[in-house]
Order: C-alpha cells, then structure tokens, then sequence
C-alpha cells in the first residue's frame, strides 16, 4: 500500500472513531481507486498479417482515460486537468495518451501527477485519442466515429491519432526508423476487424527498436565501490512474479534517494533468457508514477 494512502486510511479512521465528519476531499481521495478496463497491447511479431491492422505513431506520455465526466489514469487515480482542458469534452469515453511532445515523457509524468493543475504546464500537453472504448463495432467502424467526435470537441489540443495502412514489412520497419530517428518511441497497430476489449491481445501491438517492461520495486542491494552507501540496485518483481536485480541506467541521485517500495518502473531488456526467462541486459528506464495502483491480478 501506498504510504500517503495508508496516511489517508489511518486519518480517517480515527476521525470515524472520535464521531467526526470526514472532509470531502478525504472521503474521495481515500476510496481505493477502480482501474479503466483498458485494451493493452502485445508486440509485433513478423508473419502476422500487417494488411488486416491500421498503423499510428505510438505516443511516450501518460495513459489518459477519459470516462465520459473525468480523466483519469491507467492505474484509475483521477487527473487534476484545467477544467478549461476538458471544456466540451462530450459524454462518450475516451481513450488516448497525454502527450508533451517526443522526448518529453518527464513533463507529461510529473504534470498530470501534480493534484493541482499547473495551467502553463497543461498547455504544453495534447491528449492524442486513439480509440473509443465504448462505441459498438470493429476498430474499422470506431475509427470515423473517433475522428467525428474529436472534431466535434474542436480544441487543438485534442487530436485524433493519425492511422495508415502500410503495403509491407518493408514500409513499417521504414517508417519505425523514420520516427526514431525523429525522437518518437515507436508504432503501434490496431486490429481493424478488432472490438474493443480489454486485456492483452493481437488486436493491439506495439514495435519499437527496443523491448520495454513494468515492475514492482521490492527490495535494494548494497551499492559498492563508487557507489557504496548508496543504492546498488533495485530488487524489482515483474507482474509474473518473477524477481530480479535493476542496477544499470540508474543515477546516482536515484541510487541516492530509490524509488519506494511498492513503485513501479520501467525497463529495458534484450530479449528474455530461455531457462530463467529473466529478461537480458535489464536497464532501468524510469519511474511510472501513474502506475501506482495495478489490477490486483498484476499486484
């Protein structure tokens, strides 16, 4: 648990047992957050069949789930947005990435972490909407509706994802290096035939140059030589349950000052060890503060 949370939980228990009323916001943000049940993706393999999926750049910003009243994020923990940044926002929901710009994953983290709205801040951020959870029909059928619905909303900081369909493998690998090499992070593919549902499956796939990954903060081991007294590395545990030592790409003001237990982070890796299945060459990415709160069945 969470430790402002835990802070949260024991304050409004002795406020209960003293006979007080809890304040409102309290009471709201003391309730255990529901997380949106979101489609999440797999990882391009080649030999699937490219001409059944739509292609878009794939955005480096925070998950945004727009539930038809609030945004909230992937883990279900509200985000403290302008209210002029949803002004006009319609009832339909959502789904889409709150995005500063390519390379700037830090300022969209650390803005829509912040529990009151930093208005020069939010106005760096675009939400880029790339599928509407709750409208019937395939992803084929959704995609008009989607770009309908954000012109309706008519603010340029709402965009609809640009989709393409691609003729081969050889104009996706070209059009991946062509957005790395411009700081984007990678593709993504939508199963035009695909409904929306959620969890992991071949209906959404992700490409970049590189394998990514989320896990729990655990433990630490001792740092050594230039690094003793501080952290060594992190002791983090992927959503499989399977544990392992973080230590590369971390810096010494986070070996100074770690992650907290509980957190999560993300990963870079090499492929996967075939008998551990450990990832191989793990290199410590970042801290994903809106993954604070996971379904229990990743917990």
């Amino acid at each position: 648990m969470h430790y402002r949370h835990l802070l949260r939980t024991m304050l409004a228990a002795t406020l209960l047992a003293c006979g007080l009323v809890l304040p409102p916001g309290l009471q709201a943000r003391d309730a255990a957050p529901v997380s949106p049940a979101l489609m999440l993706a797999h990882v391009w393999r080649q030999g699937l069949p490219l001409q059944d999926y739509w292609v878009s750049e794939k955005y480096d910003g925070v998950r945004g789930y727009w539930d038809g009243q609030r945004l909230i994020s992937r883990g279900g923990n509200p985000i403290a947005a302008p209210a002029w940044f949803t002004a006009g926002w319609p009832a339909t929901p959502m789904d889409g990435e709150l995005w500063a710009g390519r390379g700037q994953f830090a300022h969209a983290q650390a803005t829509t972490a912040q529990a009151a709205p930093d208005d020069a801040a939010w106005r760096r951020l675009r939400f880029m909407v790339f599928d509407l959870p709750a409208a019937p029909g395939s992803f084929d059928q959704r995609l008009p509706m989607l770009q309908a619905t954000v012109k309706t909303i008519d603010r340029p900081w709402v965009q609809a994802v640009a989709q393409r369909k691609l003729a081969g493998e050889a104009e996706l690998q070209a059009w991946l290096g062509q957005v790395v090499r411009g700081g984007g992070e990678g593709l993504m593919l939508h199963k035009g035939s695909a409904i929306y549902r959620s969890g992991r499956s071949d209906d959404l796939l992700k490409l970049k140059p590189f394998d990514d990954a989320e896990a729990r903060v655990v433990g630490y081991r001792n740092g050594k030589g230039q690094w003793e007294g501080m952290t060594g590395a992190l002791v983090v545990q992927t959503p499989e349950g399977r544990q392992f030592a973080l230590g590369a790409g971390l810096t010494a003001a986070l070996r100074r000052n770690p992650p907290p237990l509980g957190s999560w982070v993300t990963y870079r890796y090499q492929g996967l060890h075939e008998k551990s299945g450990l990832p191989r060459f793990a290199r410590f990415l970042r801290v994903r503060q809106e993954l604070d709160y996971l379904p229990a069945a990743v917990q």
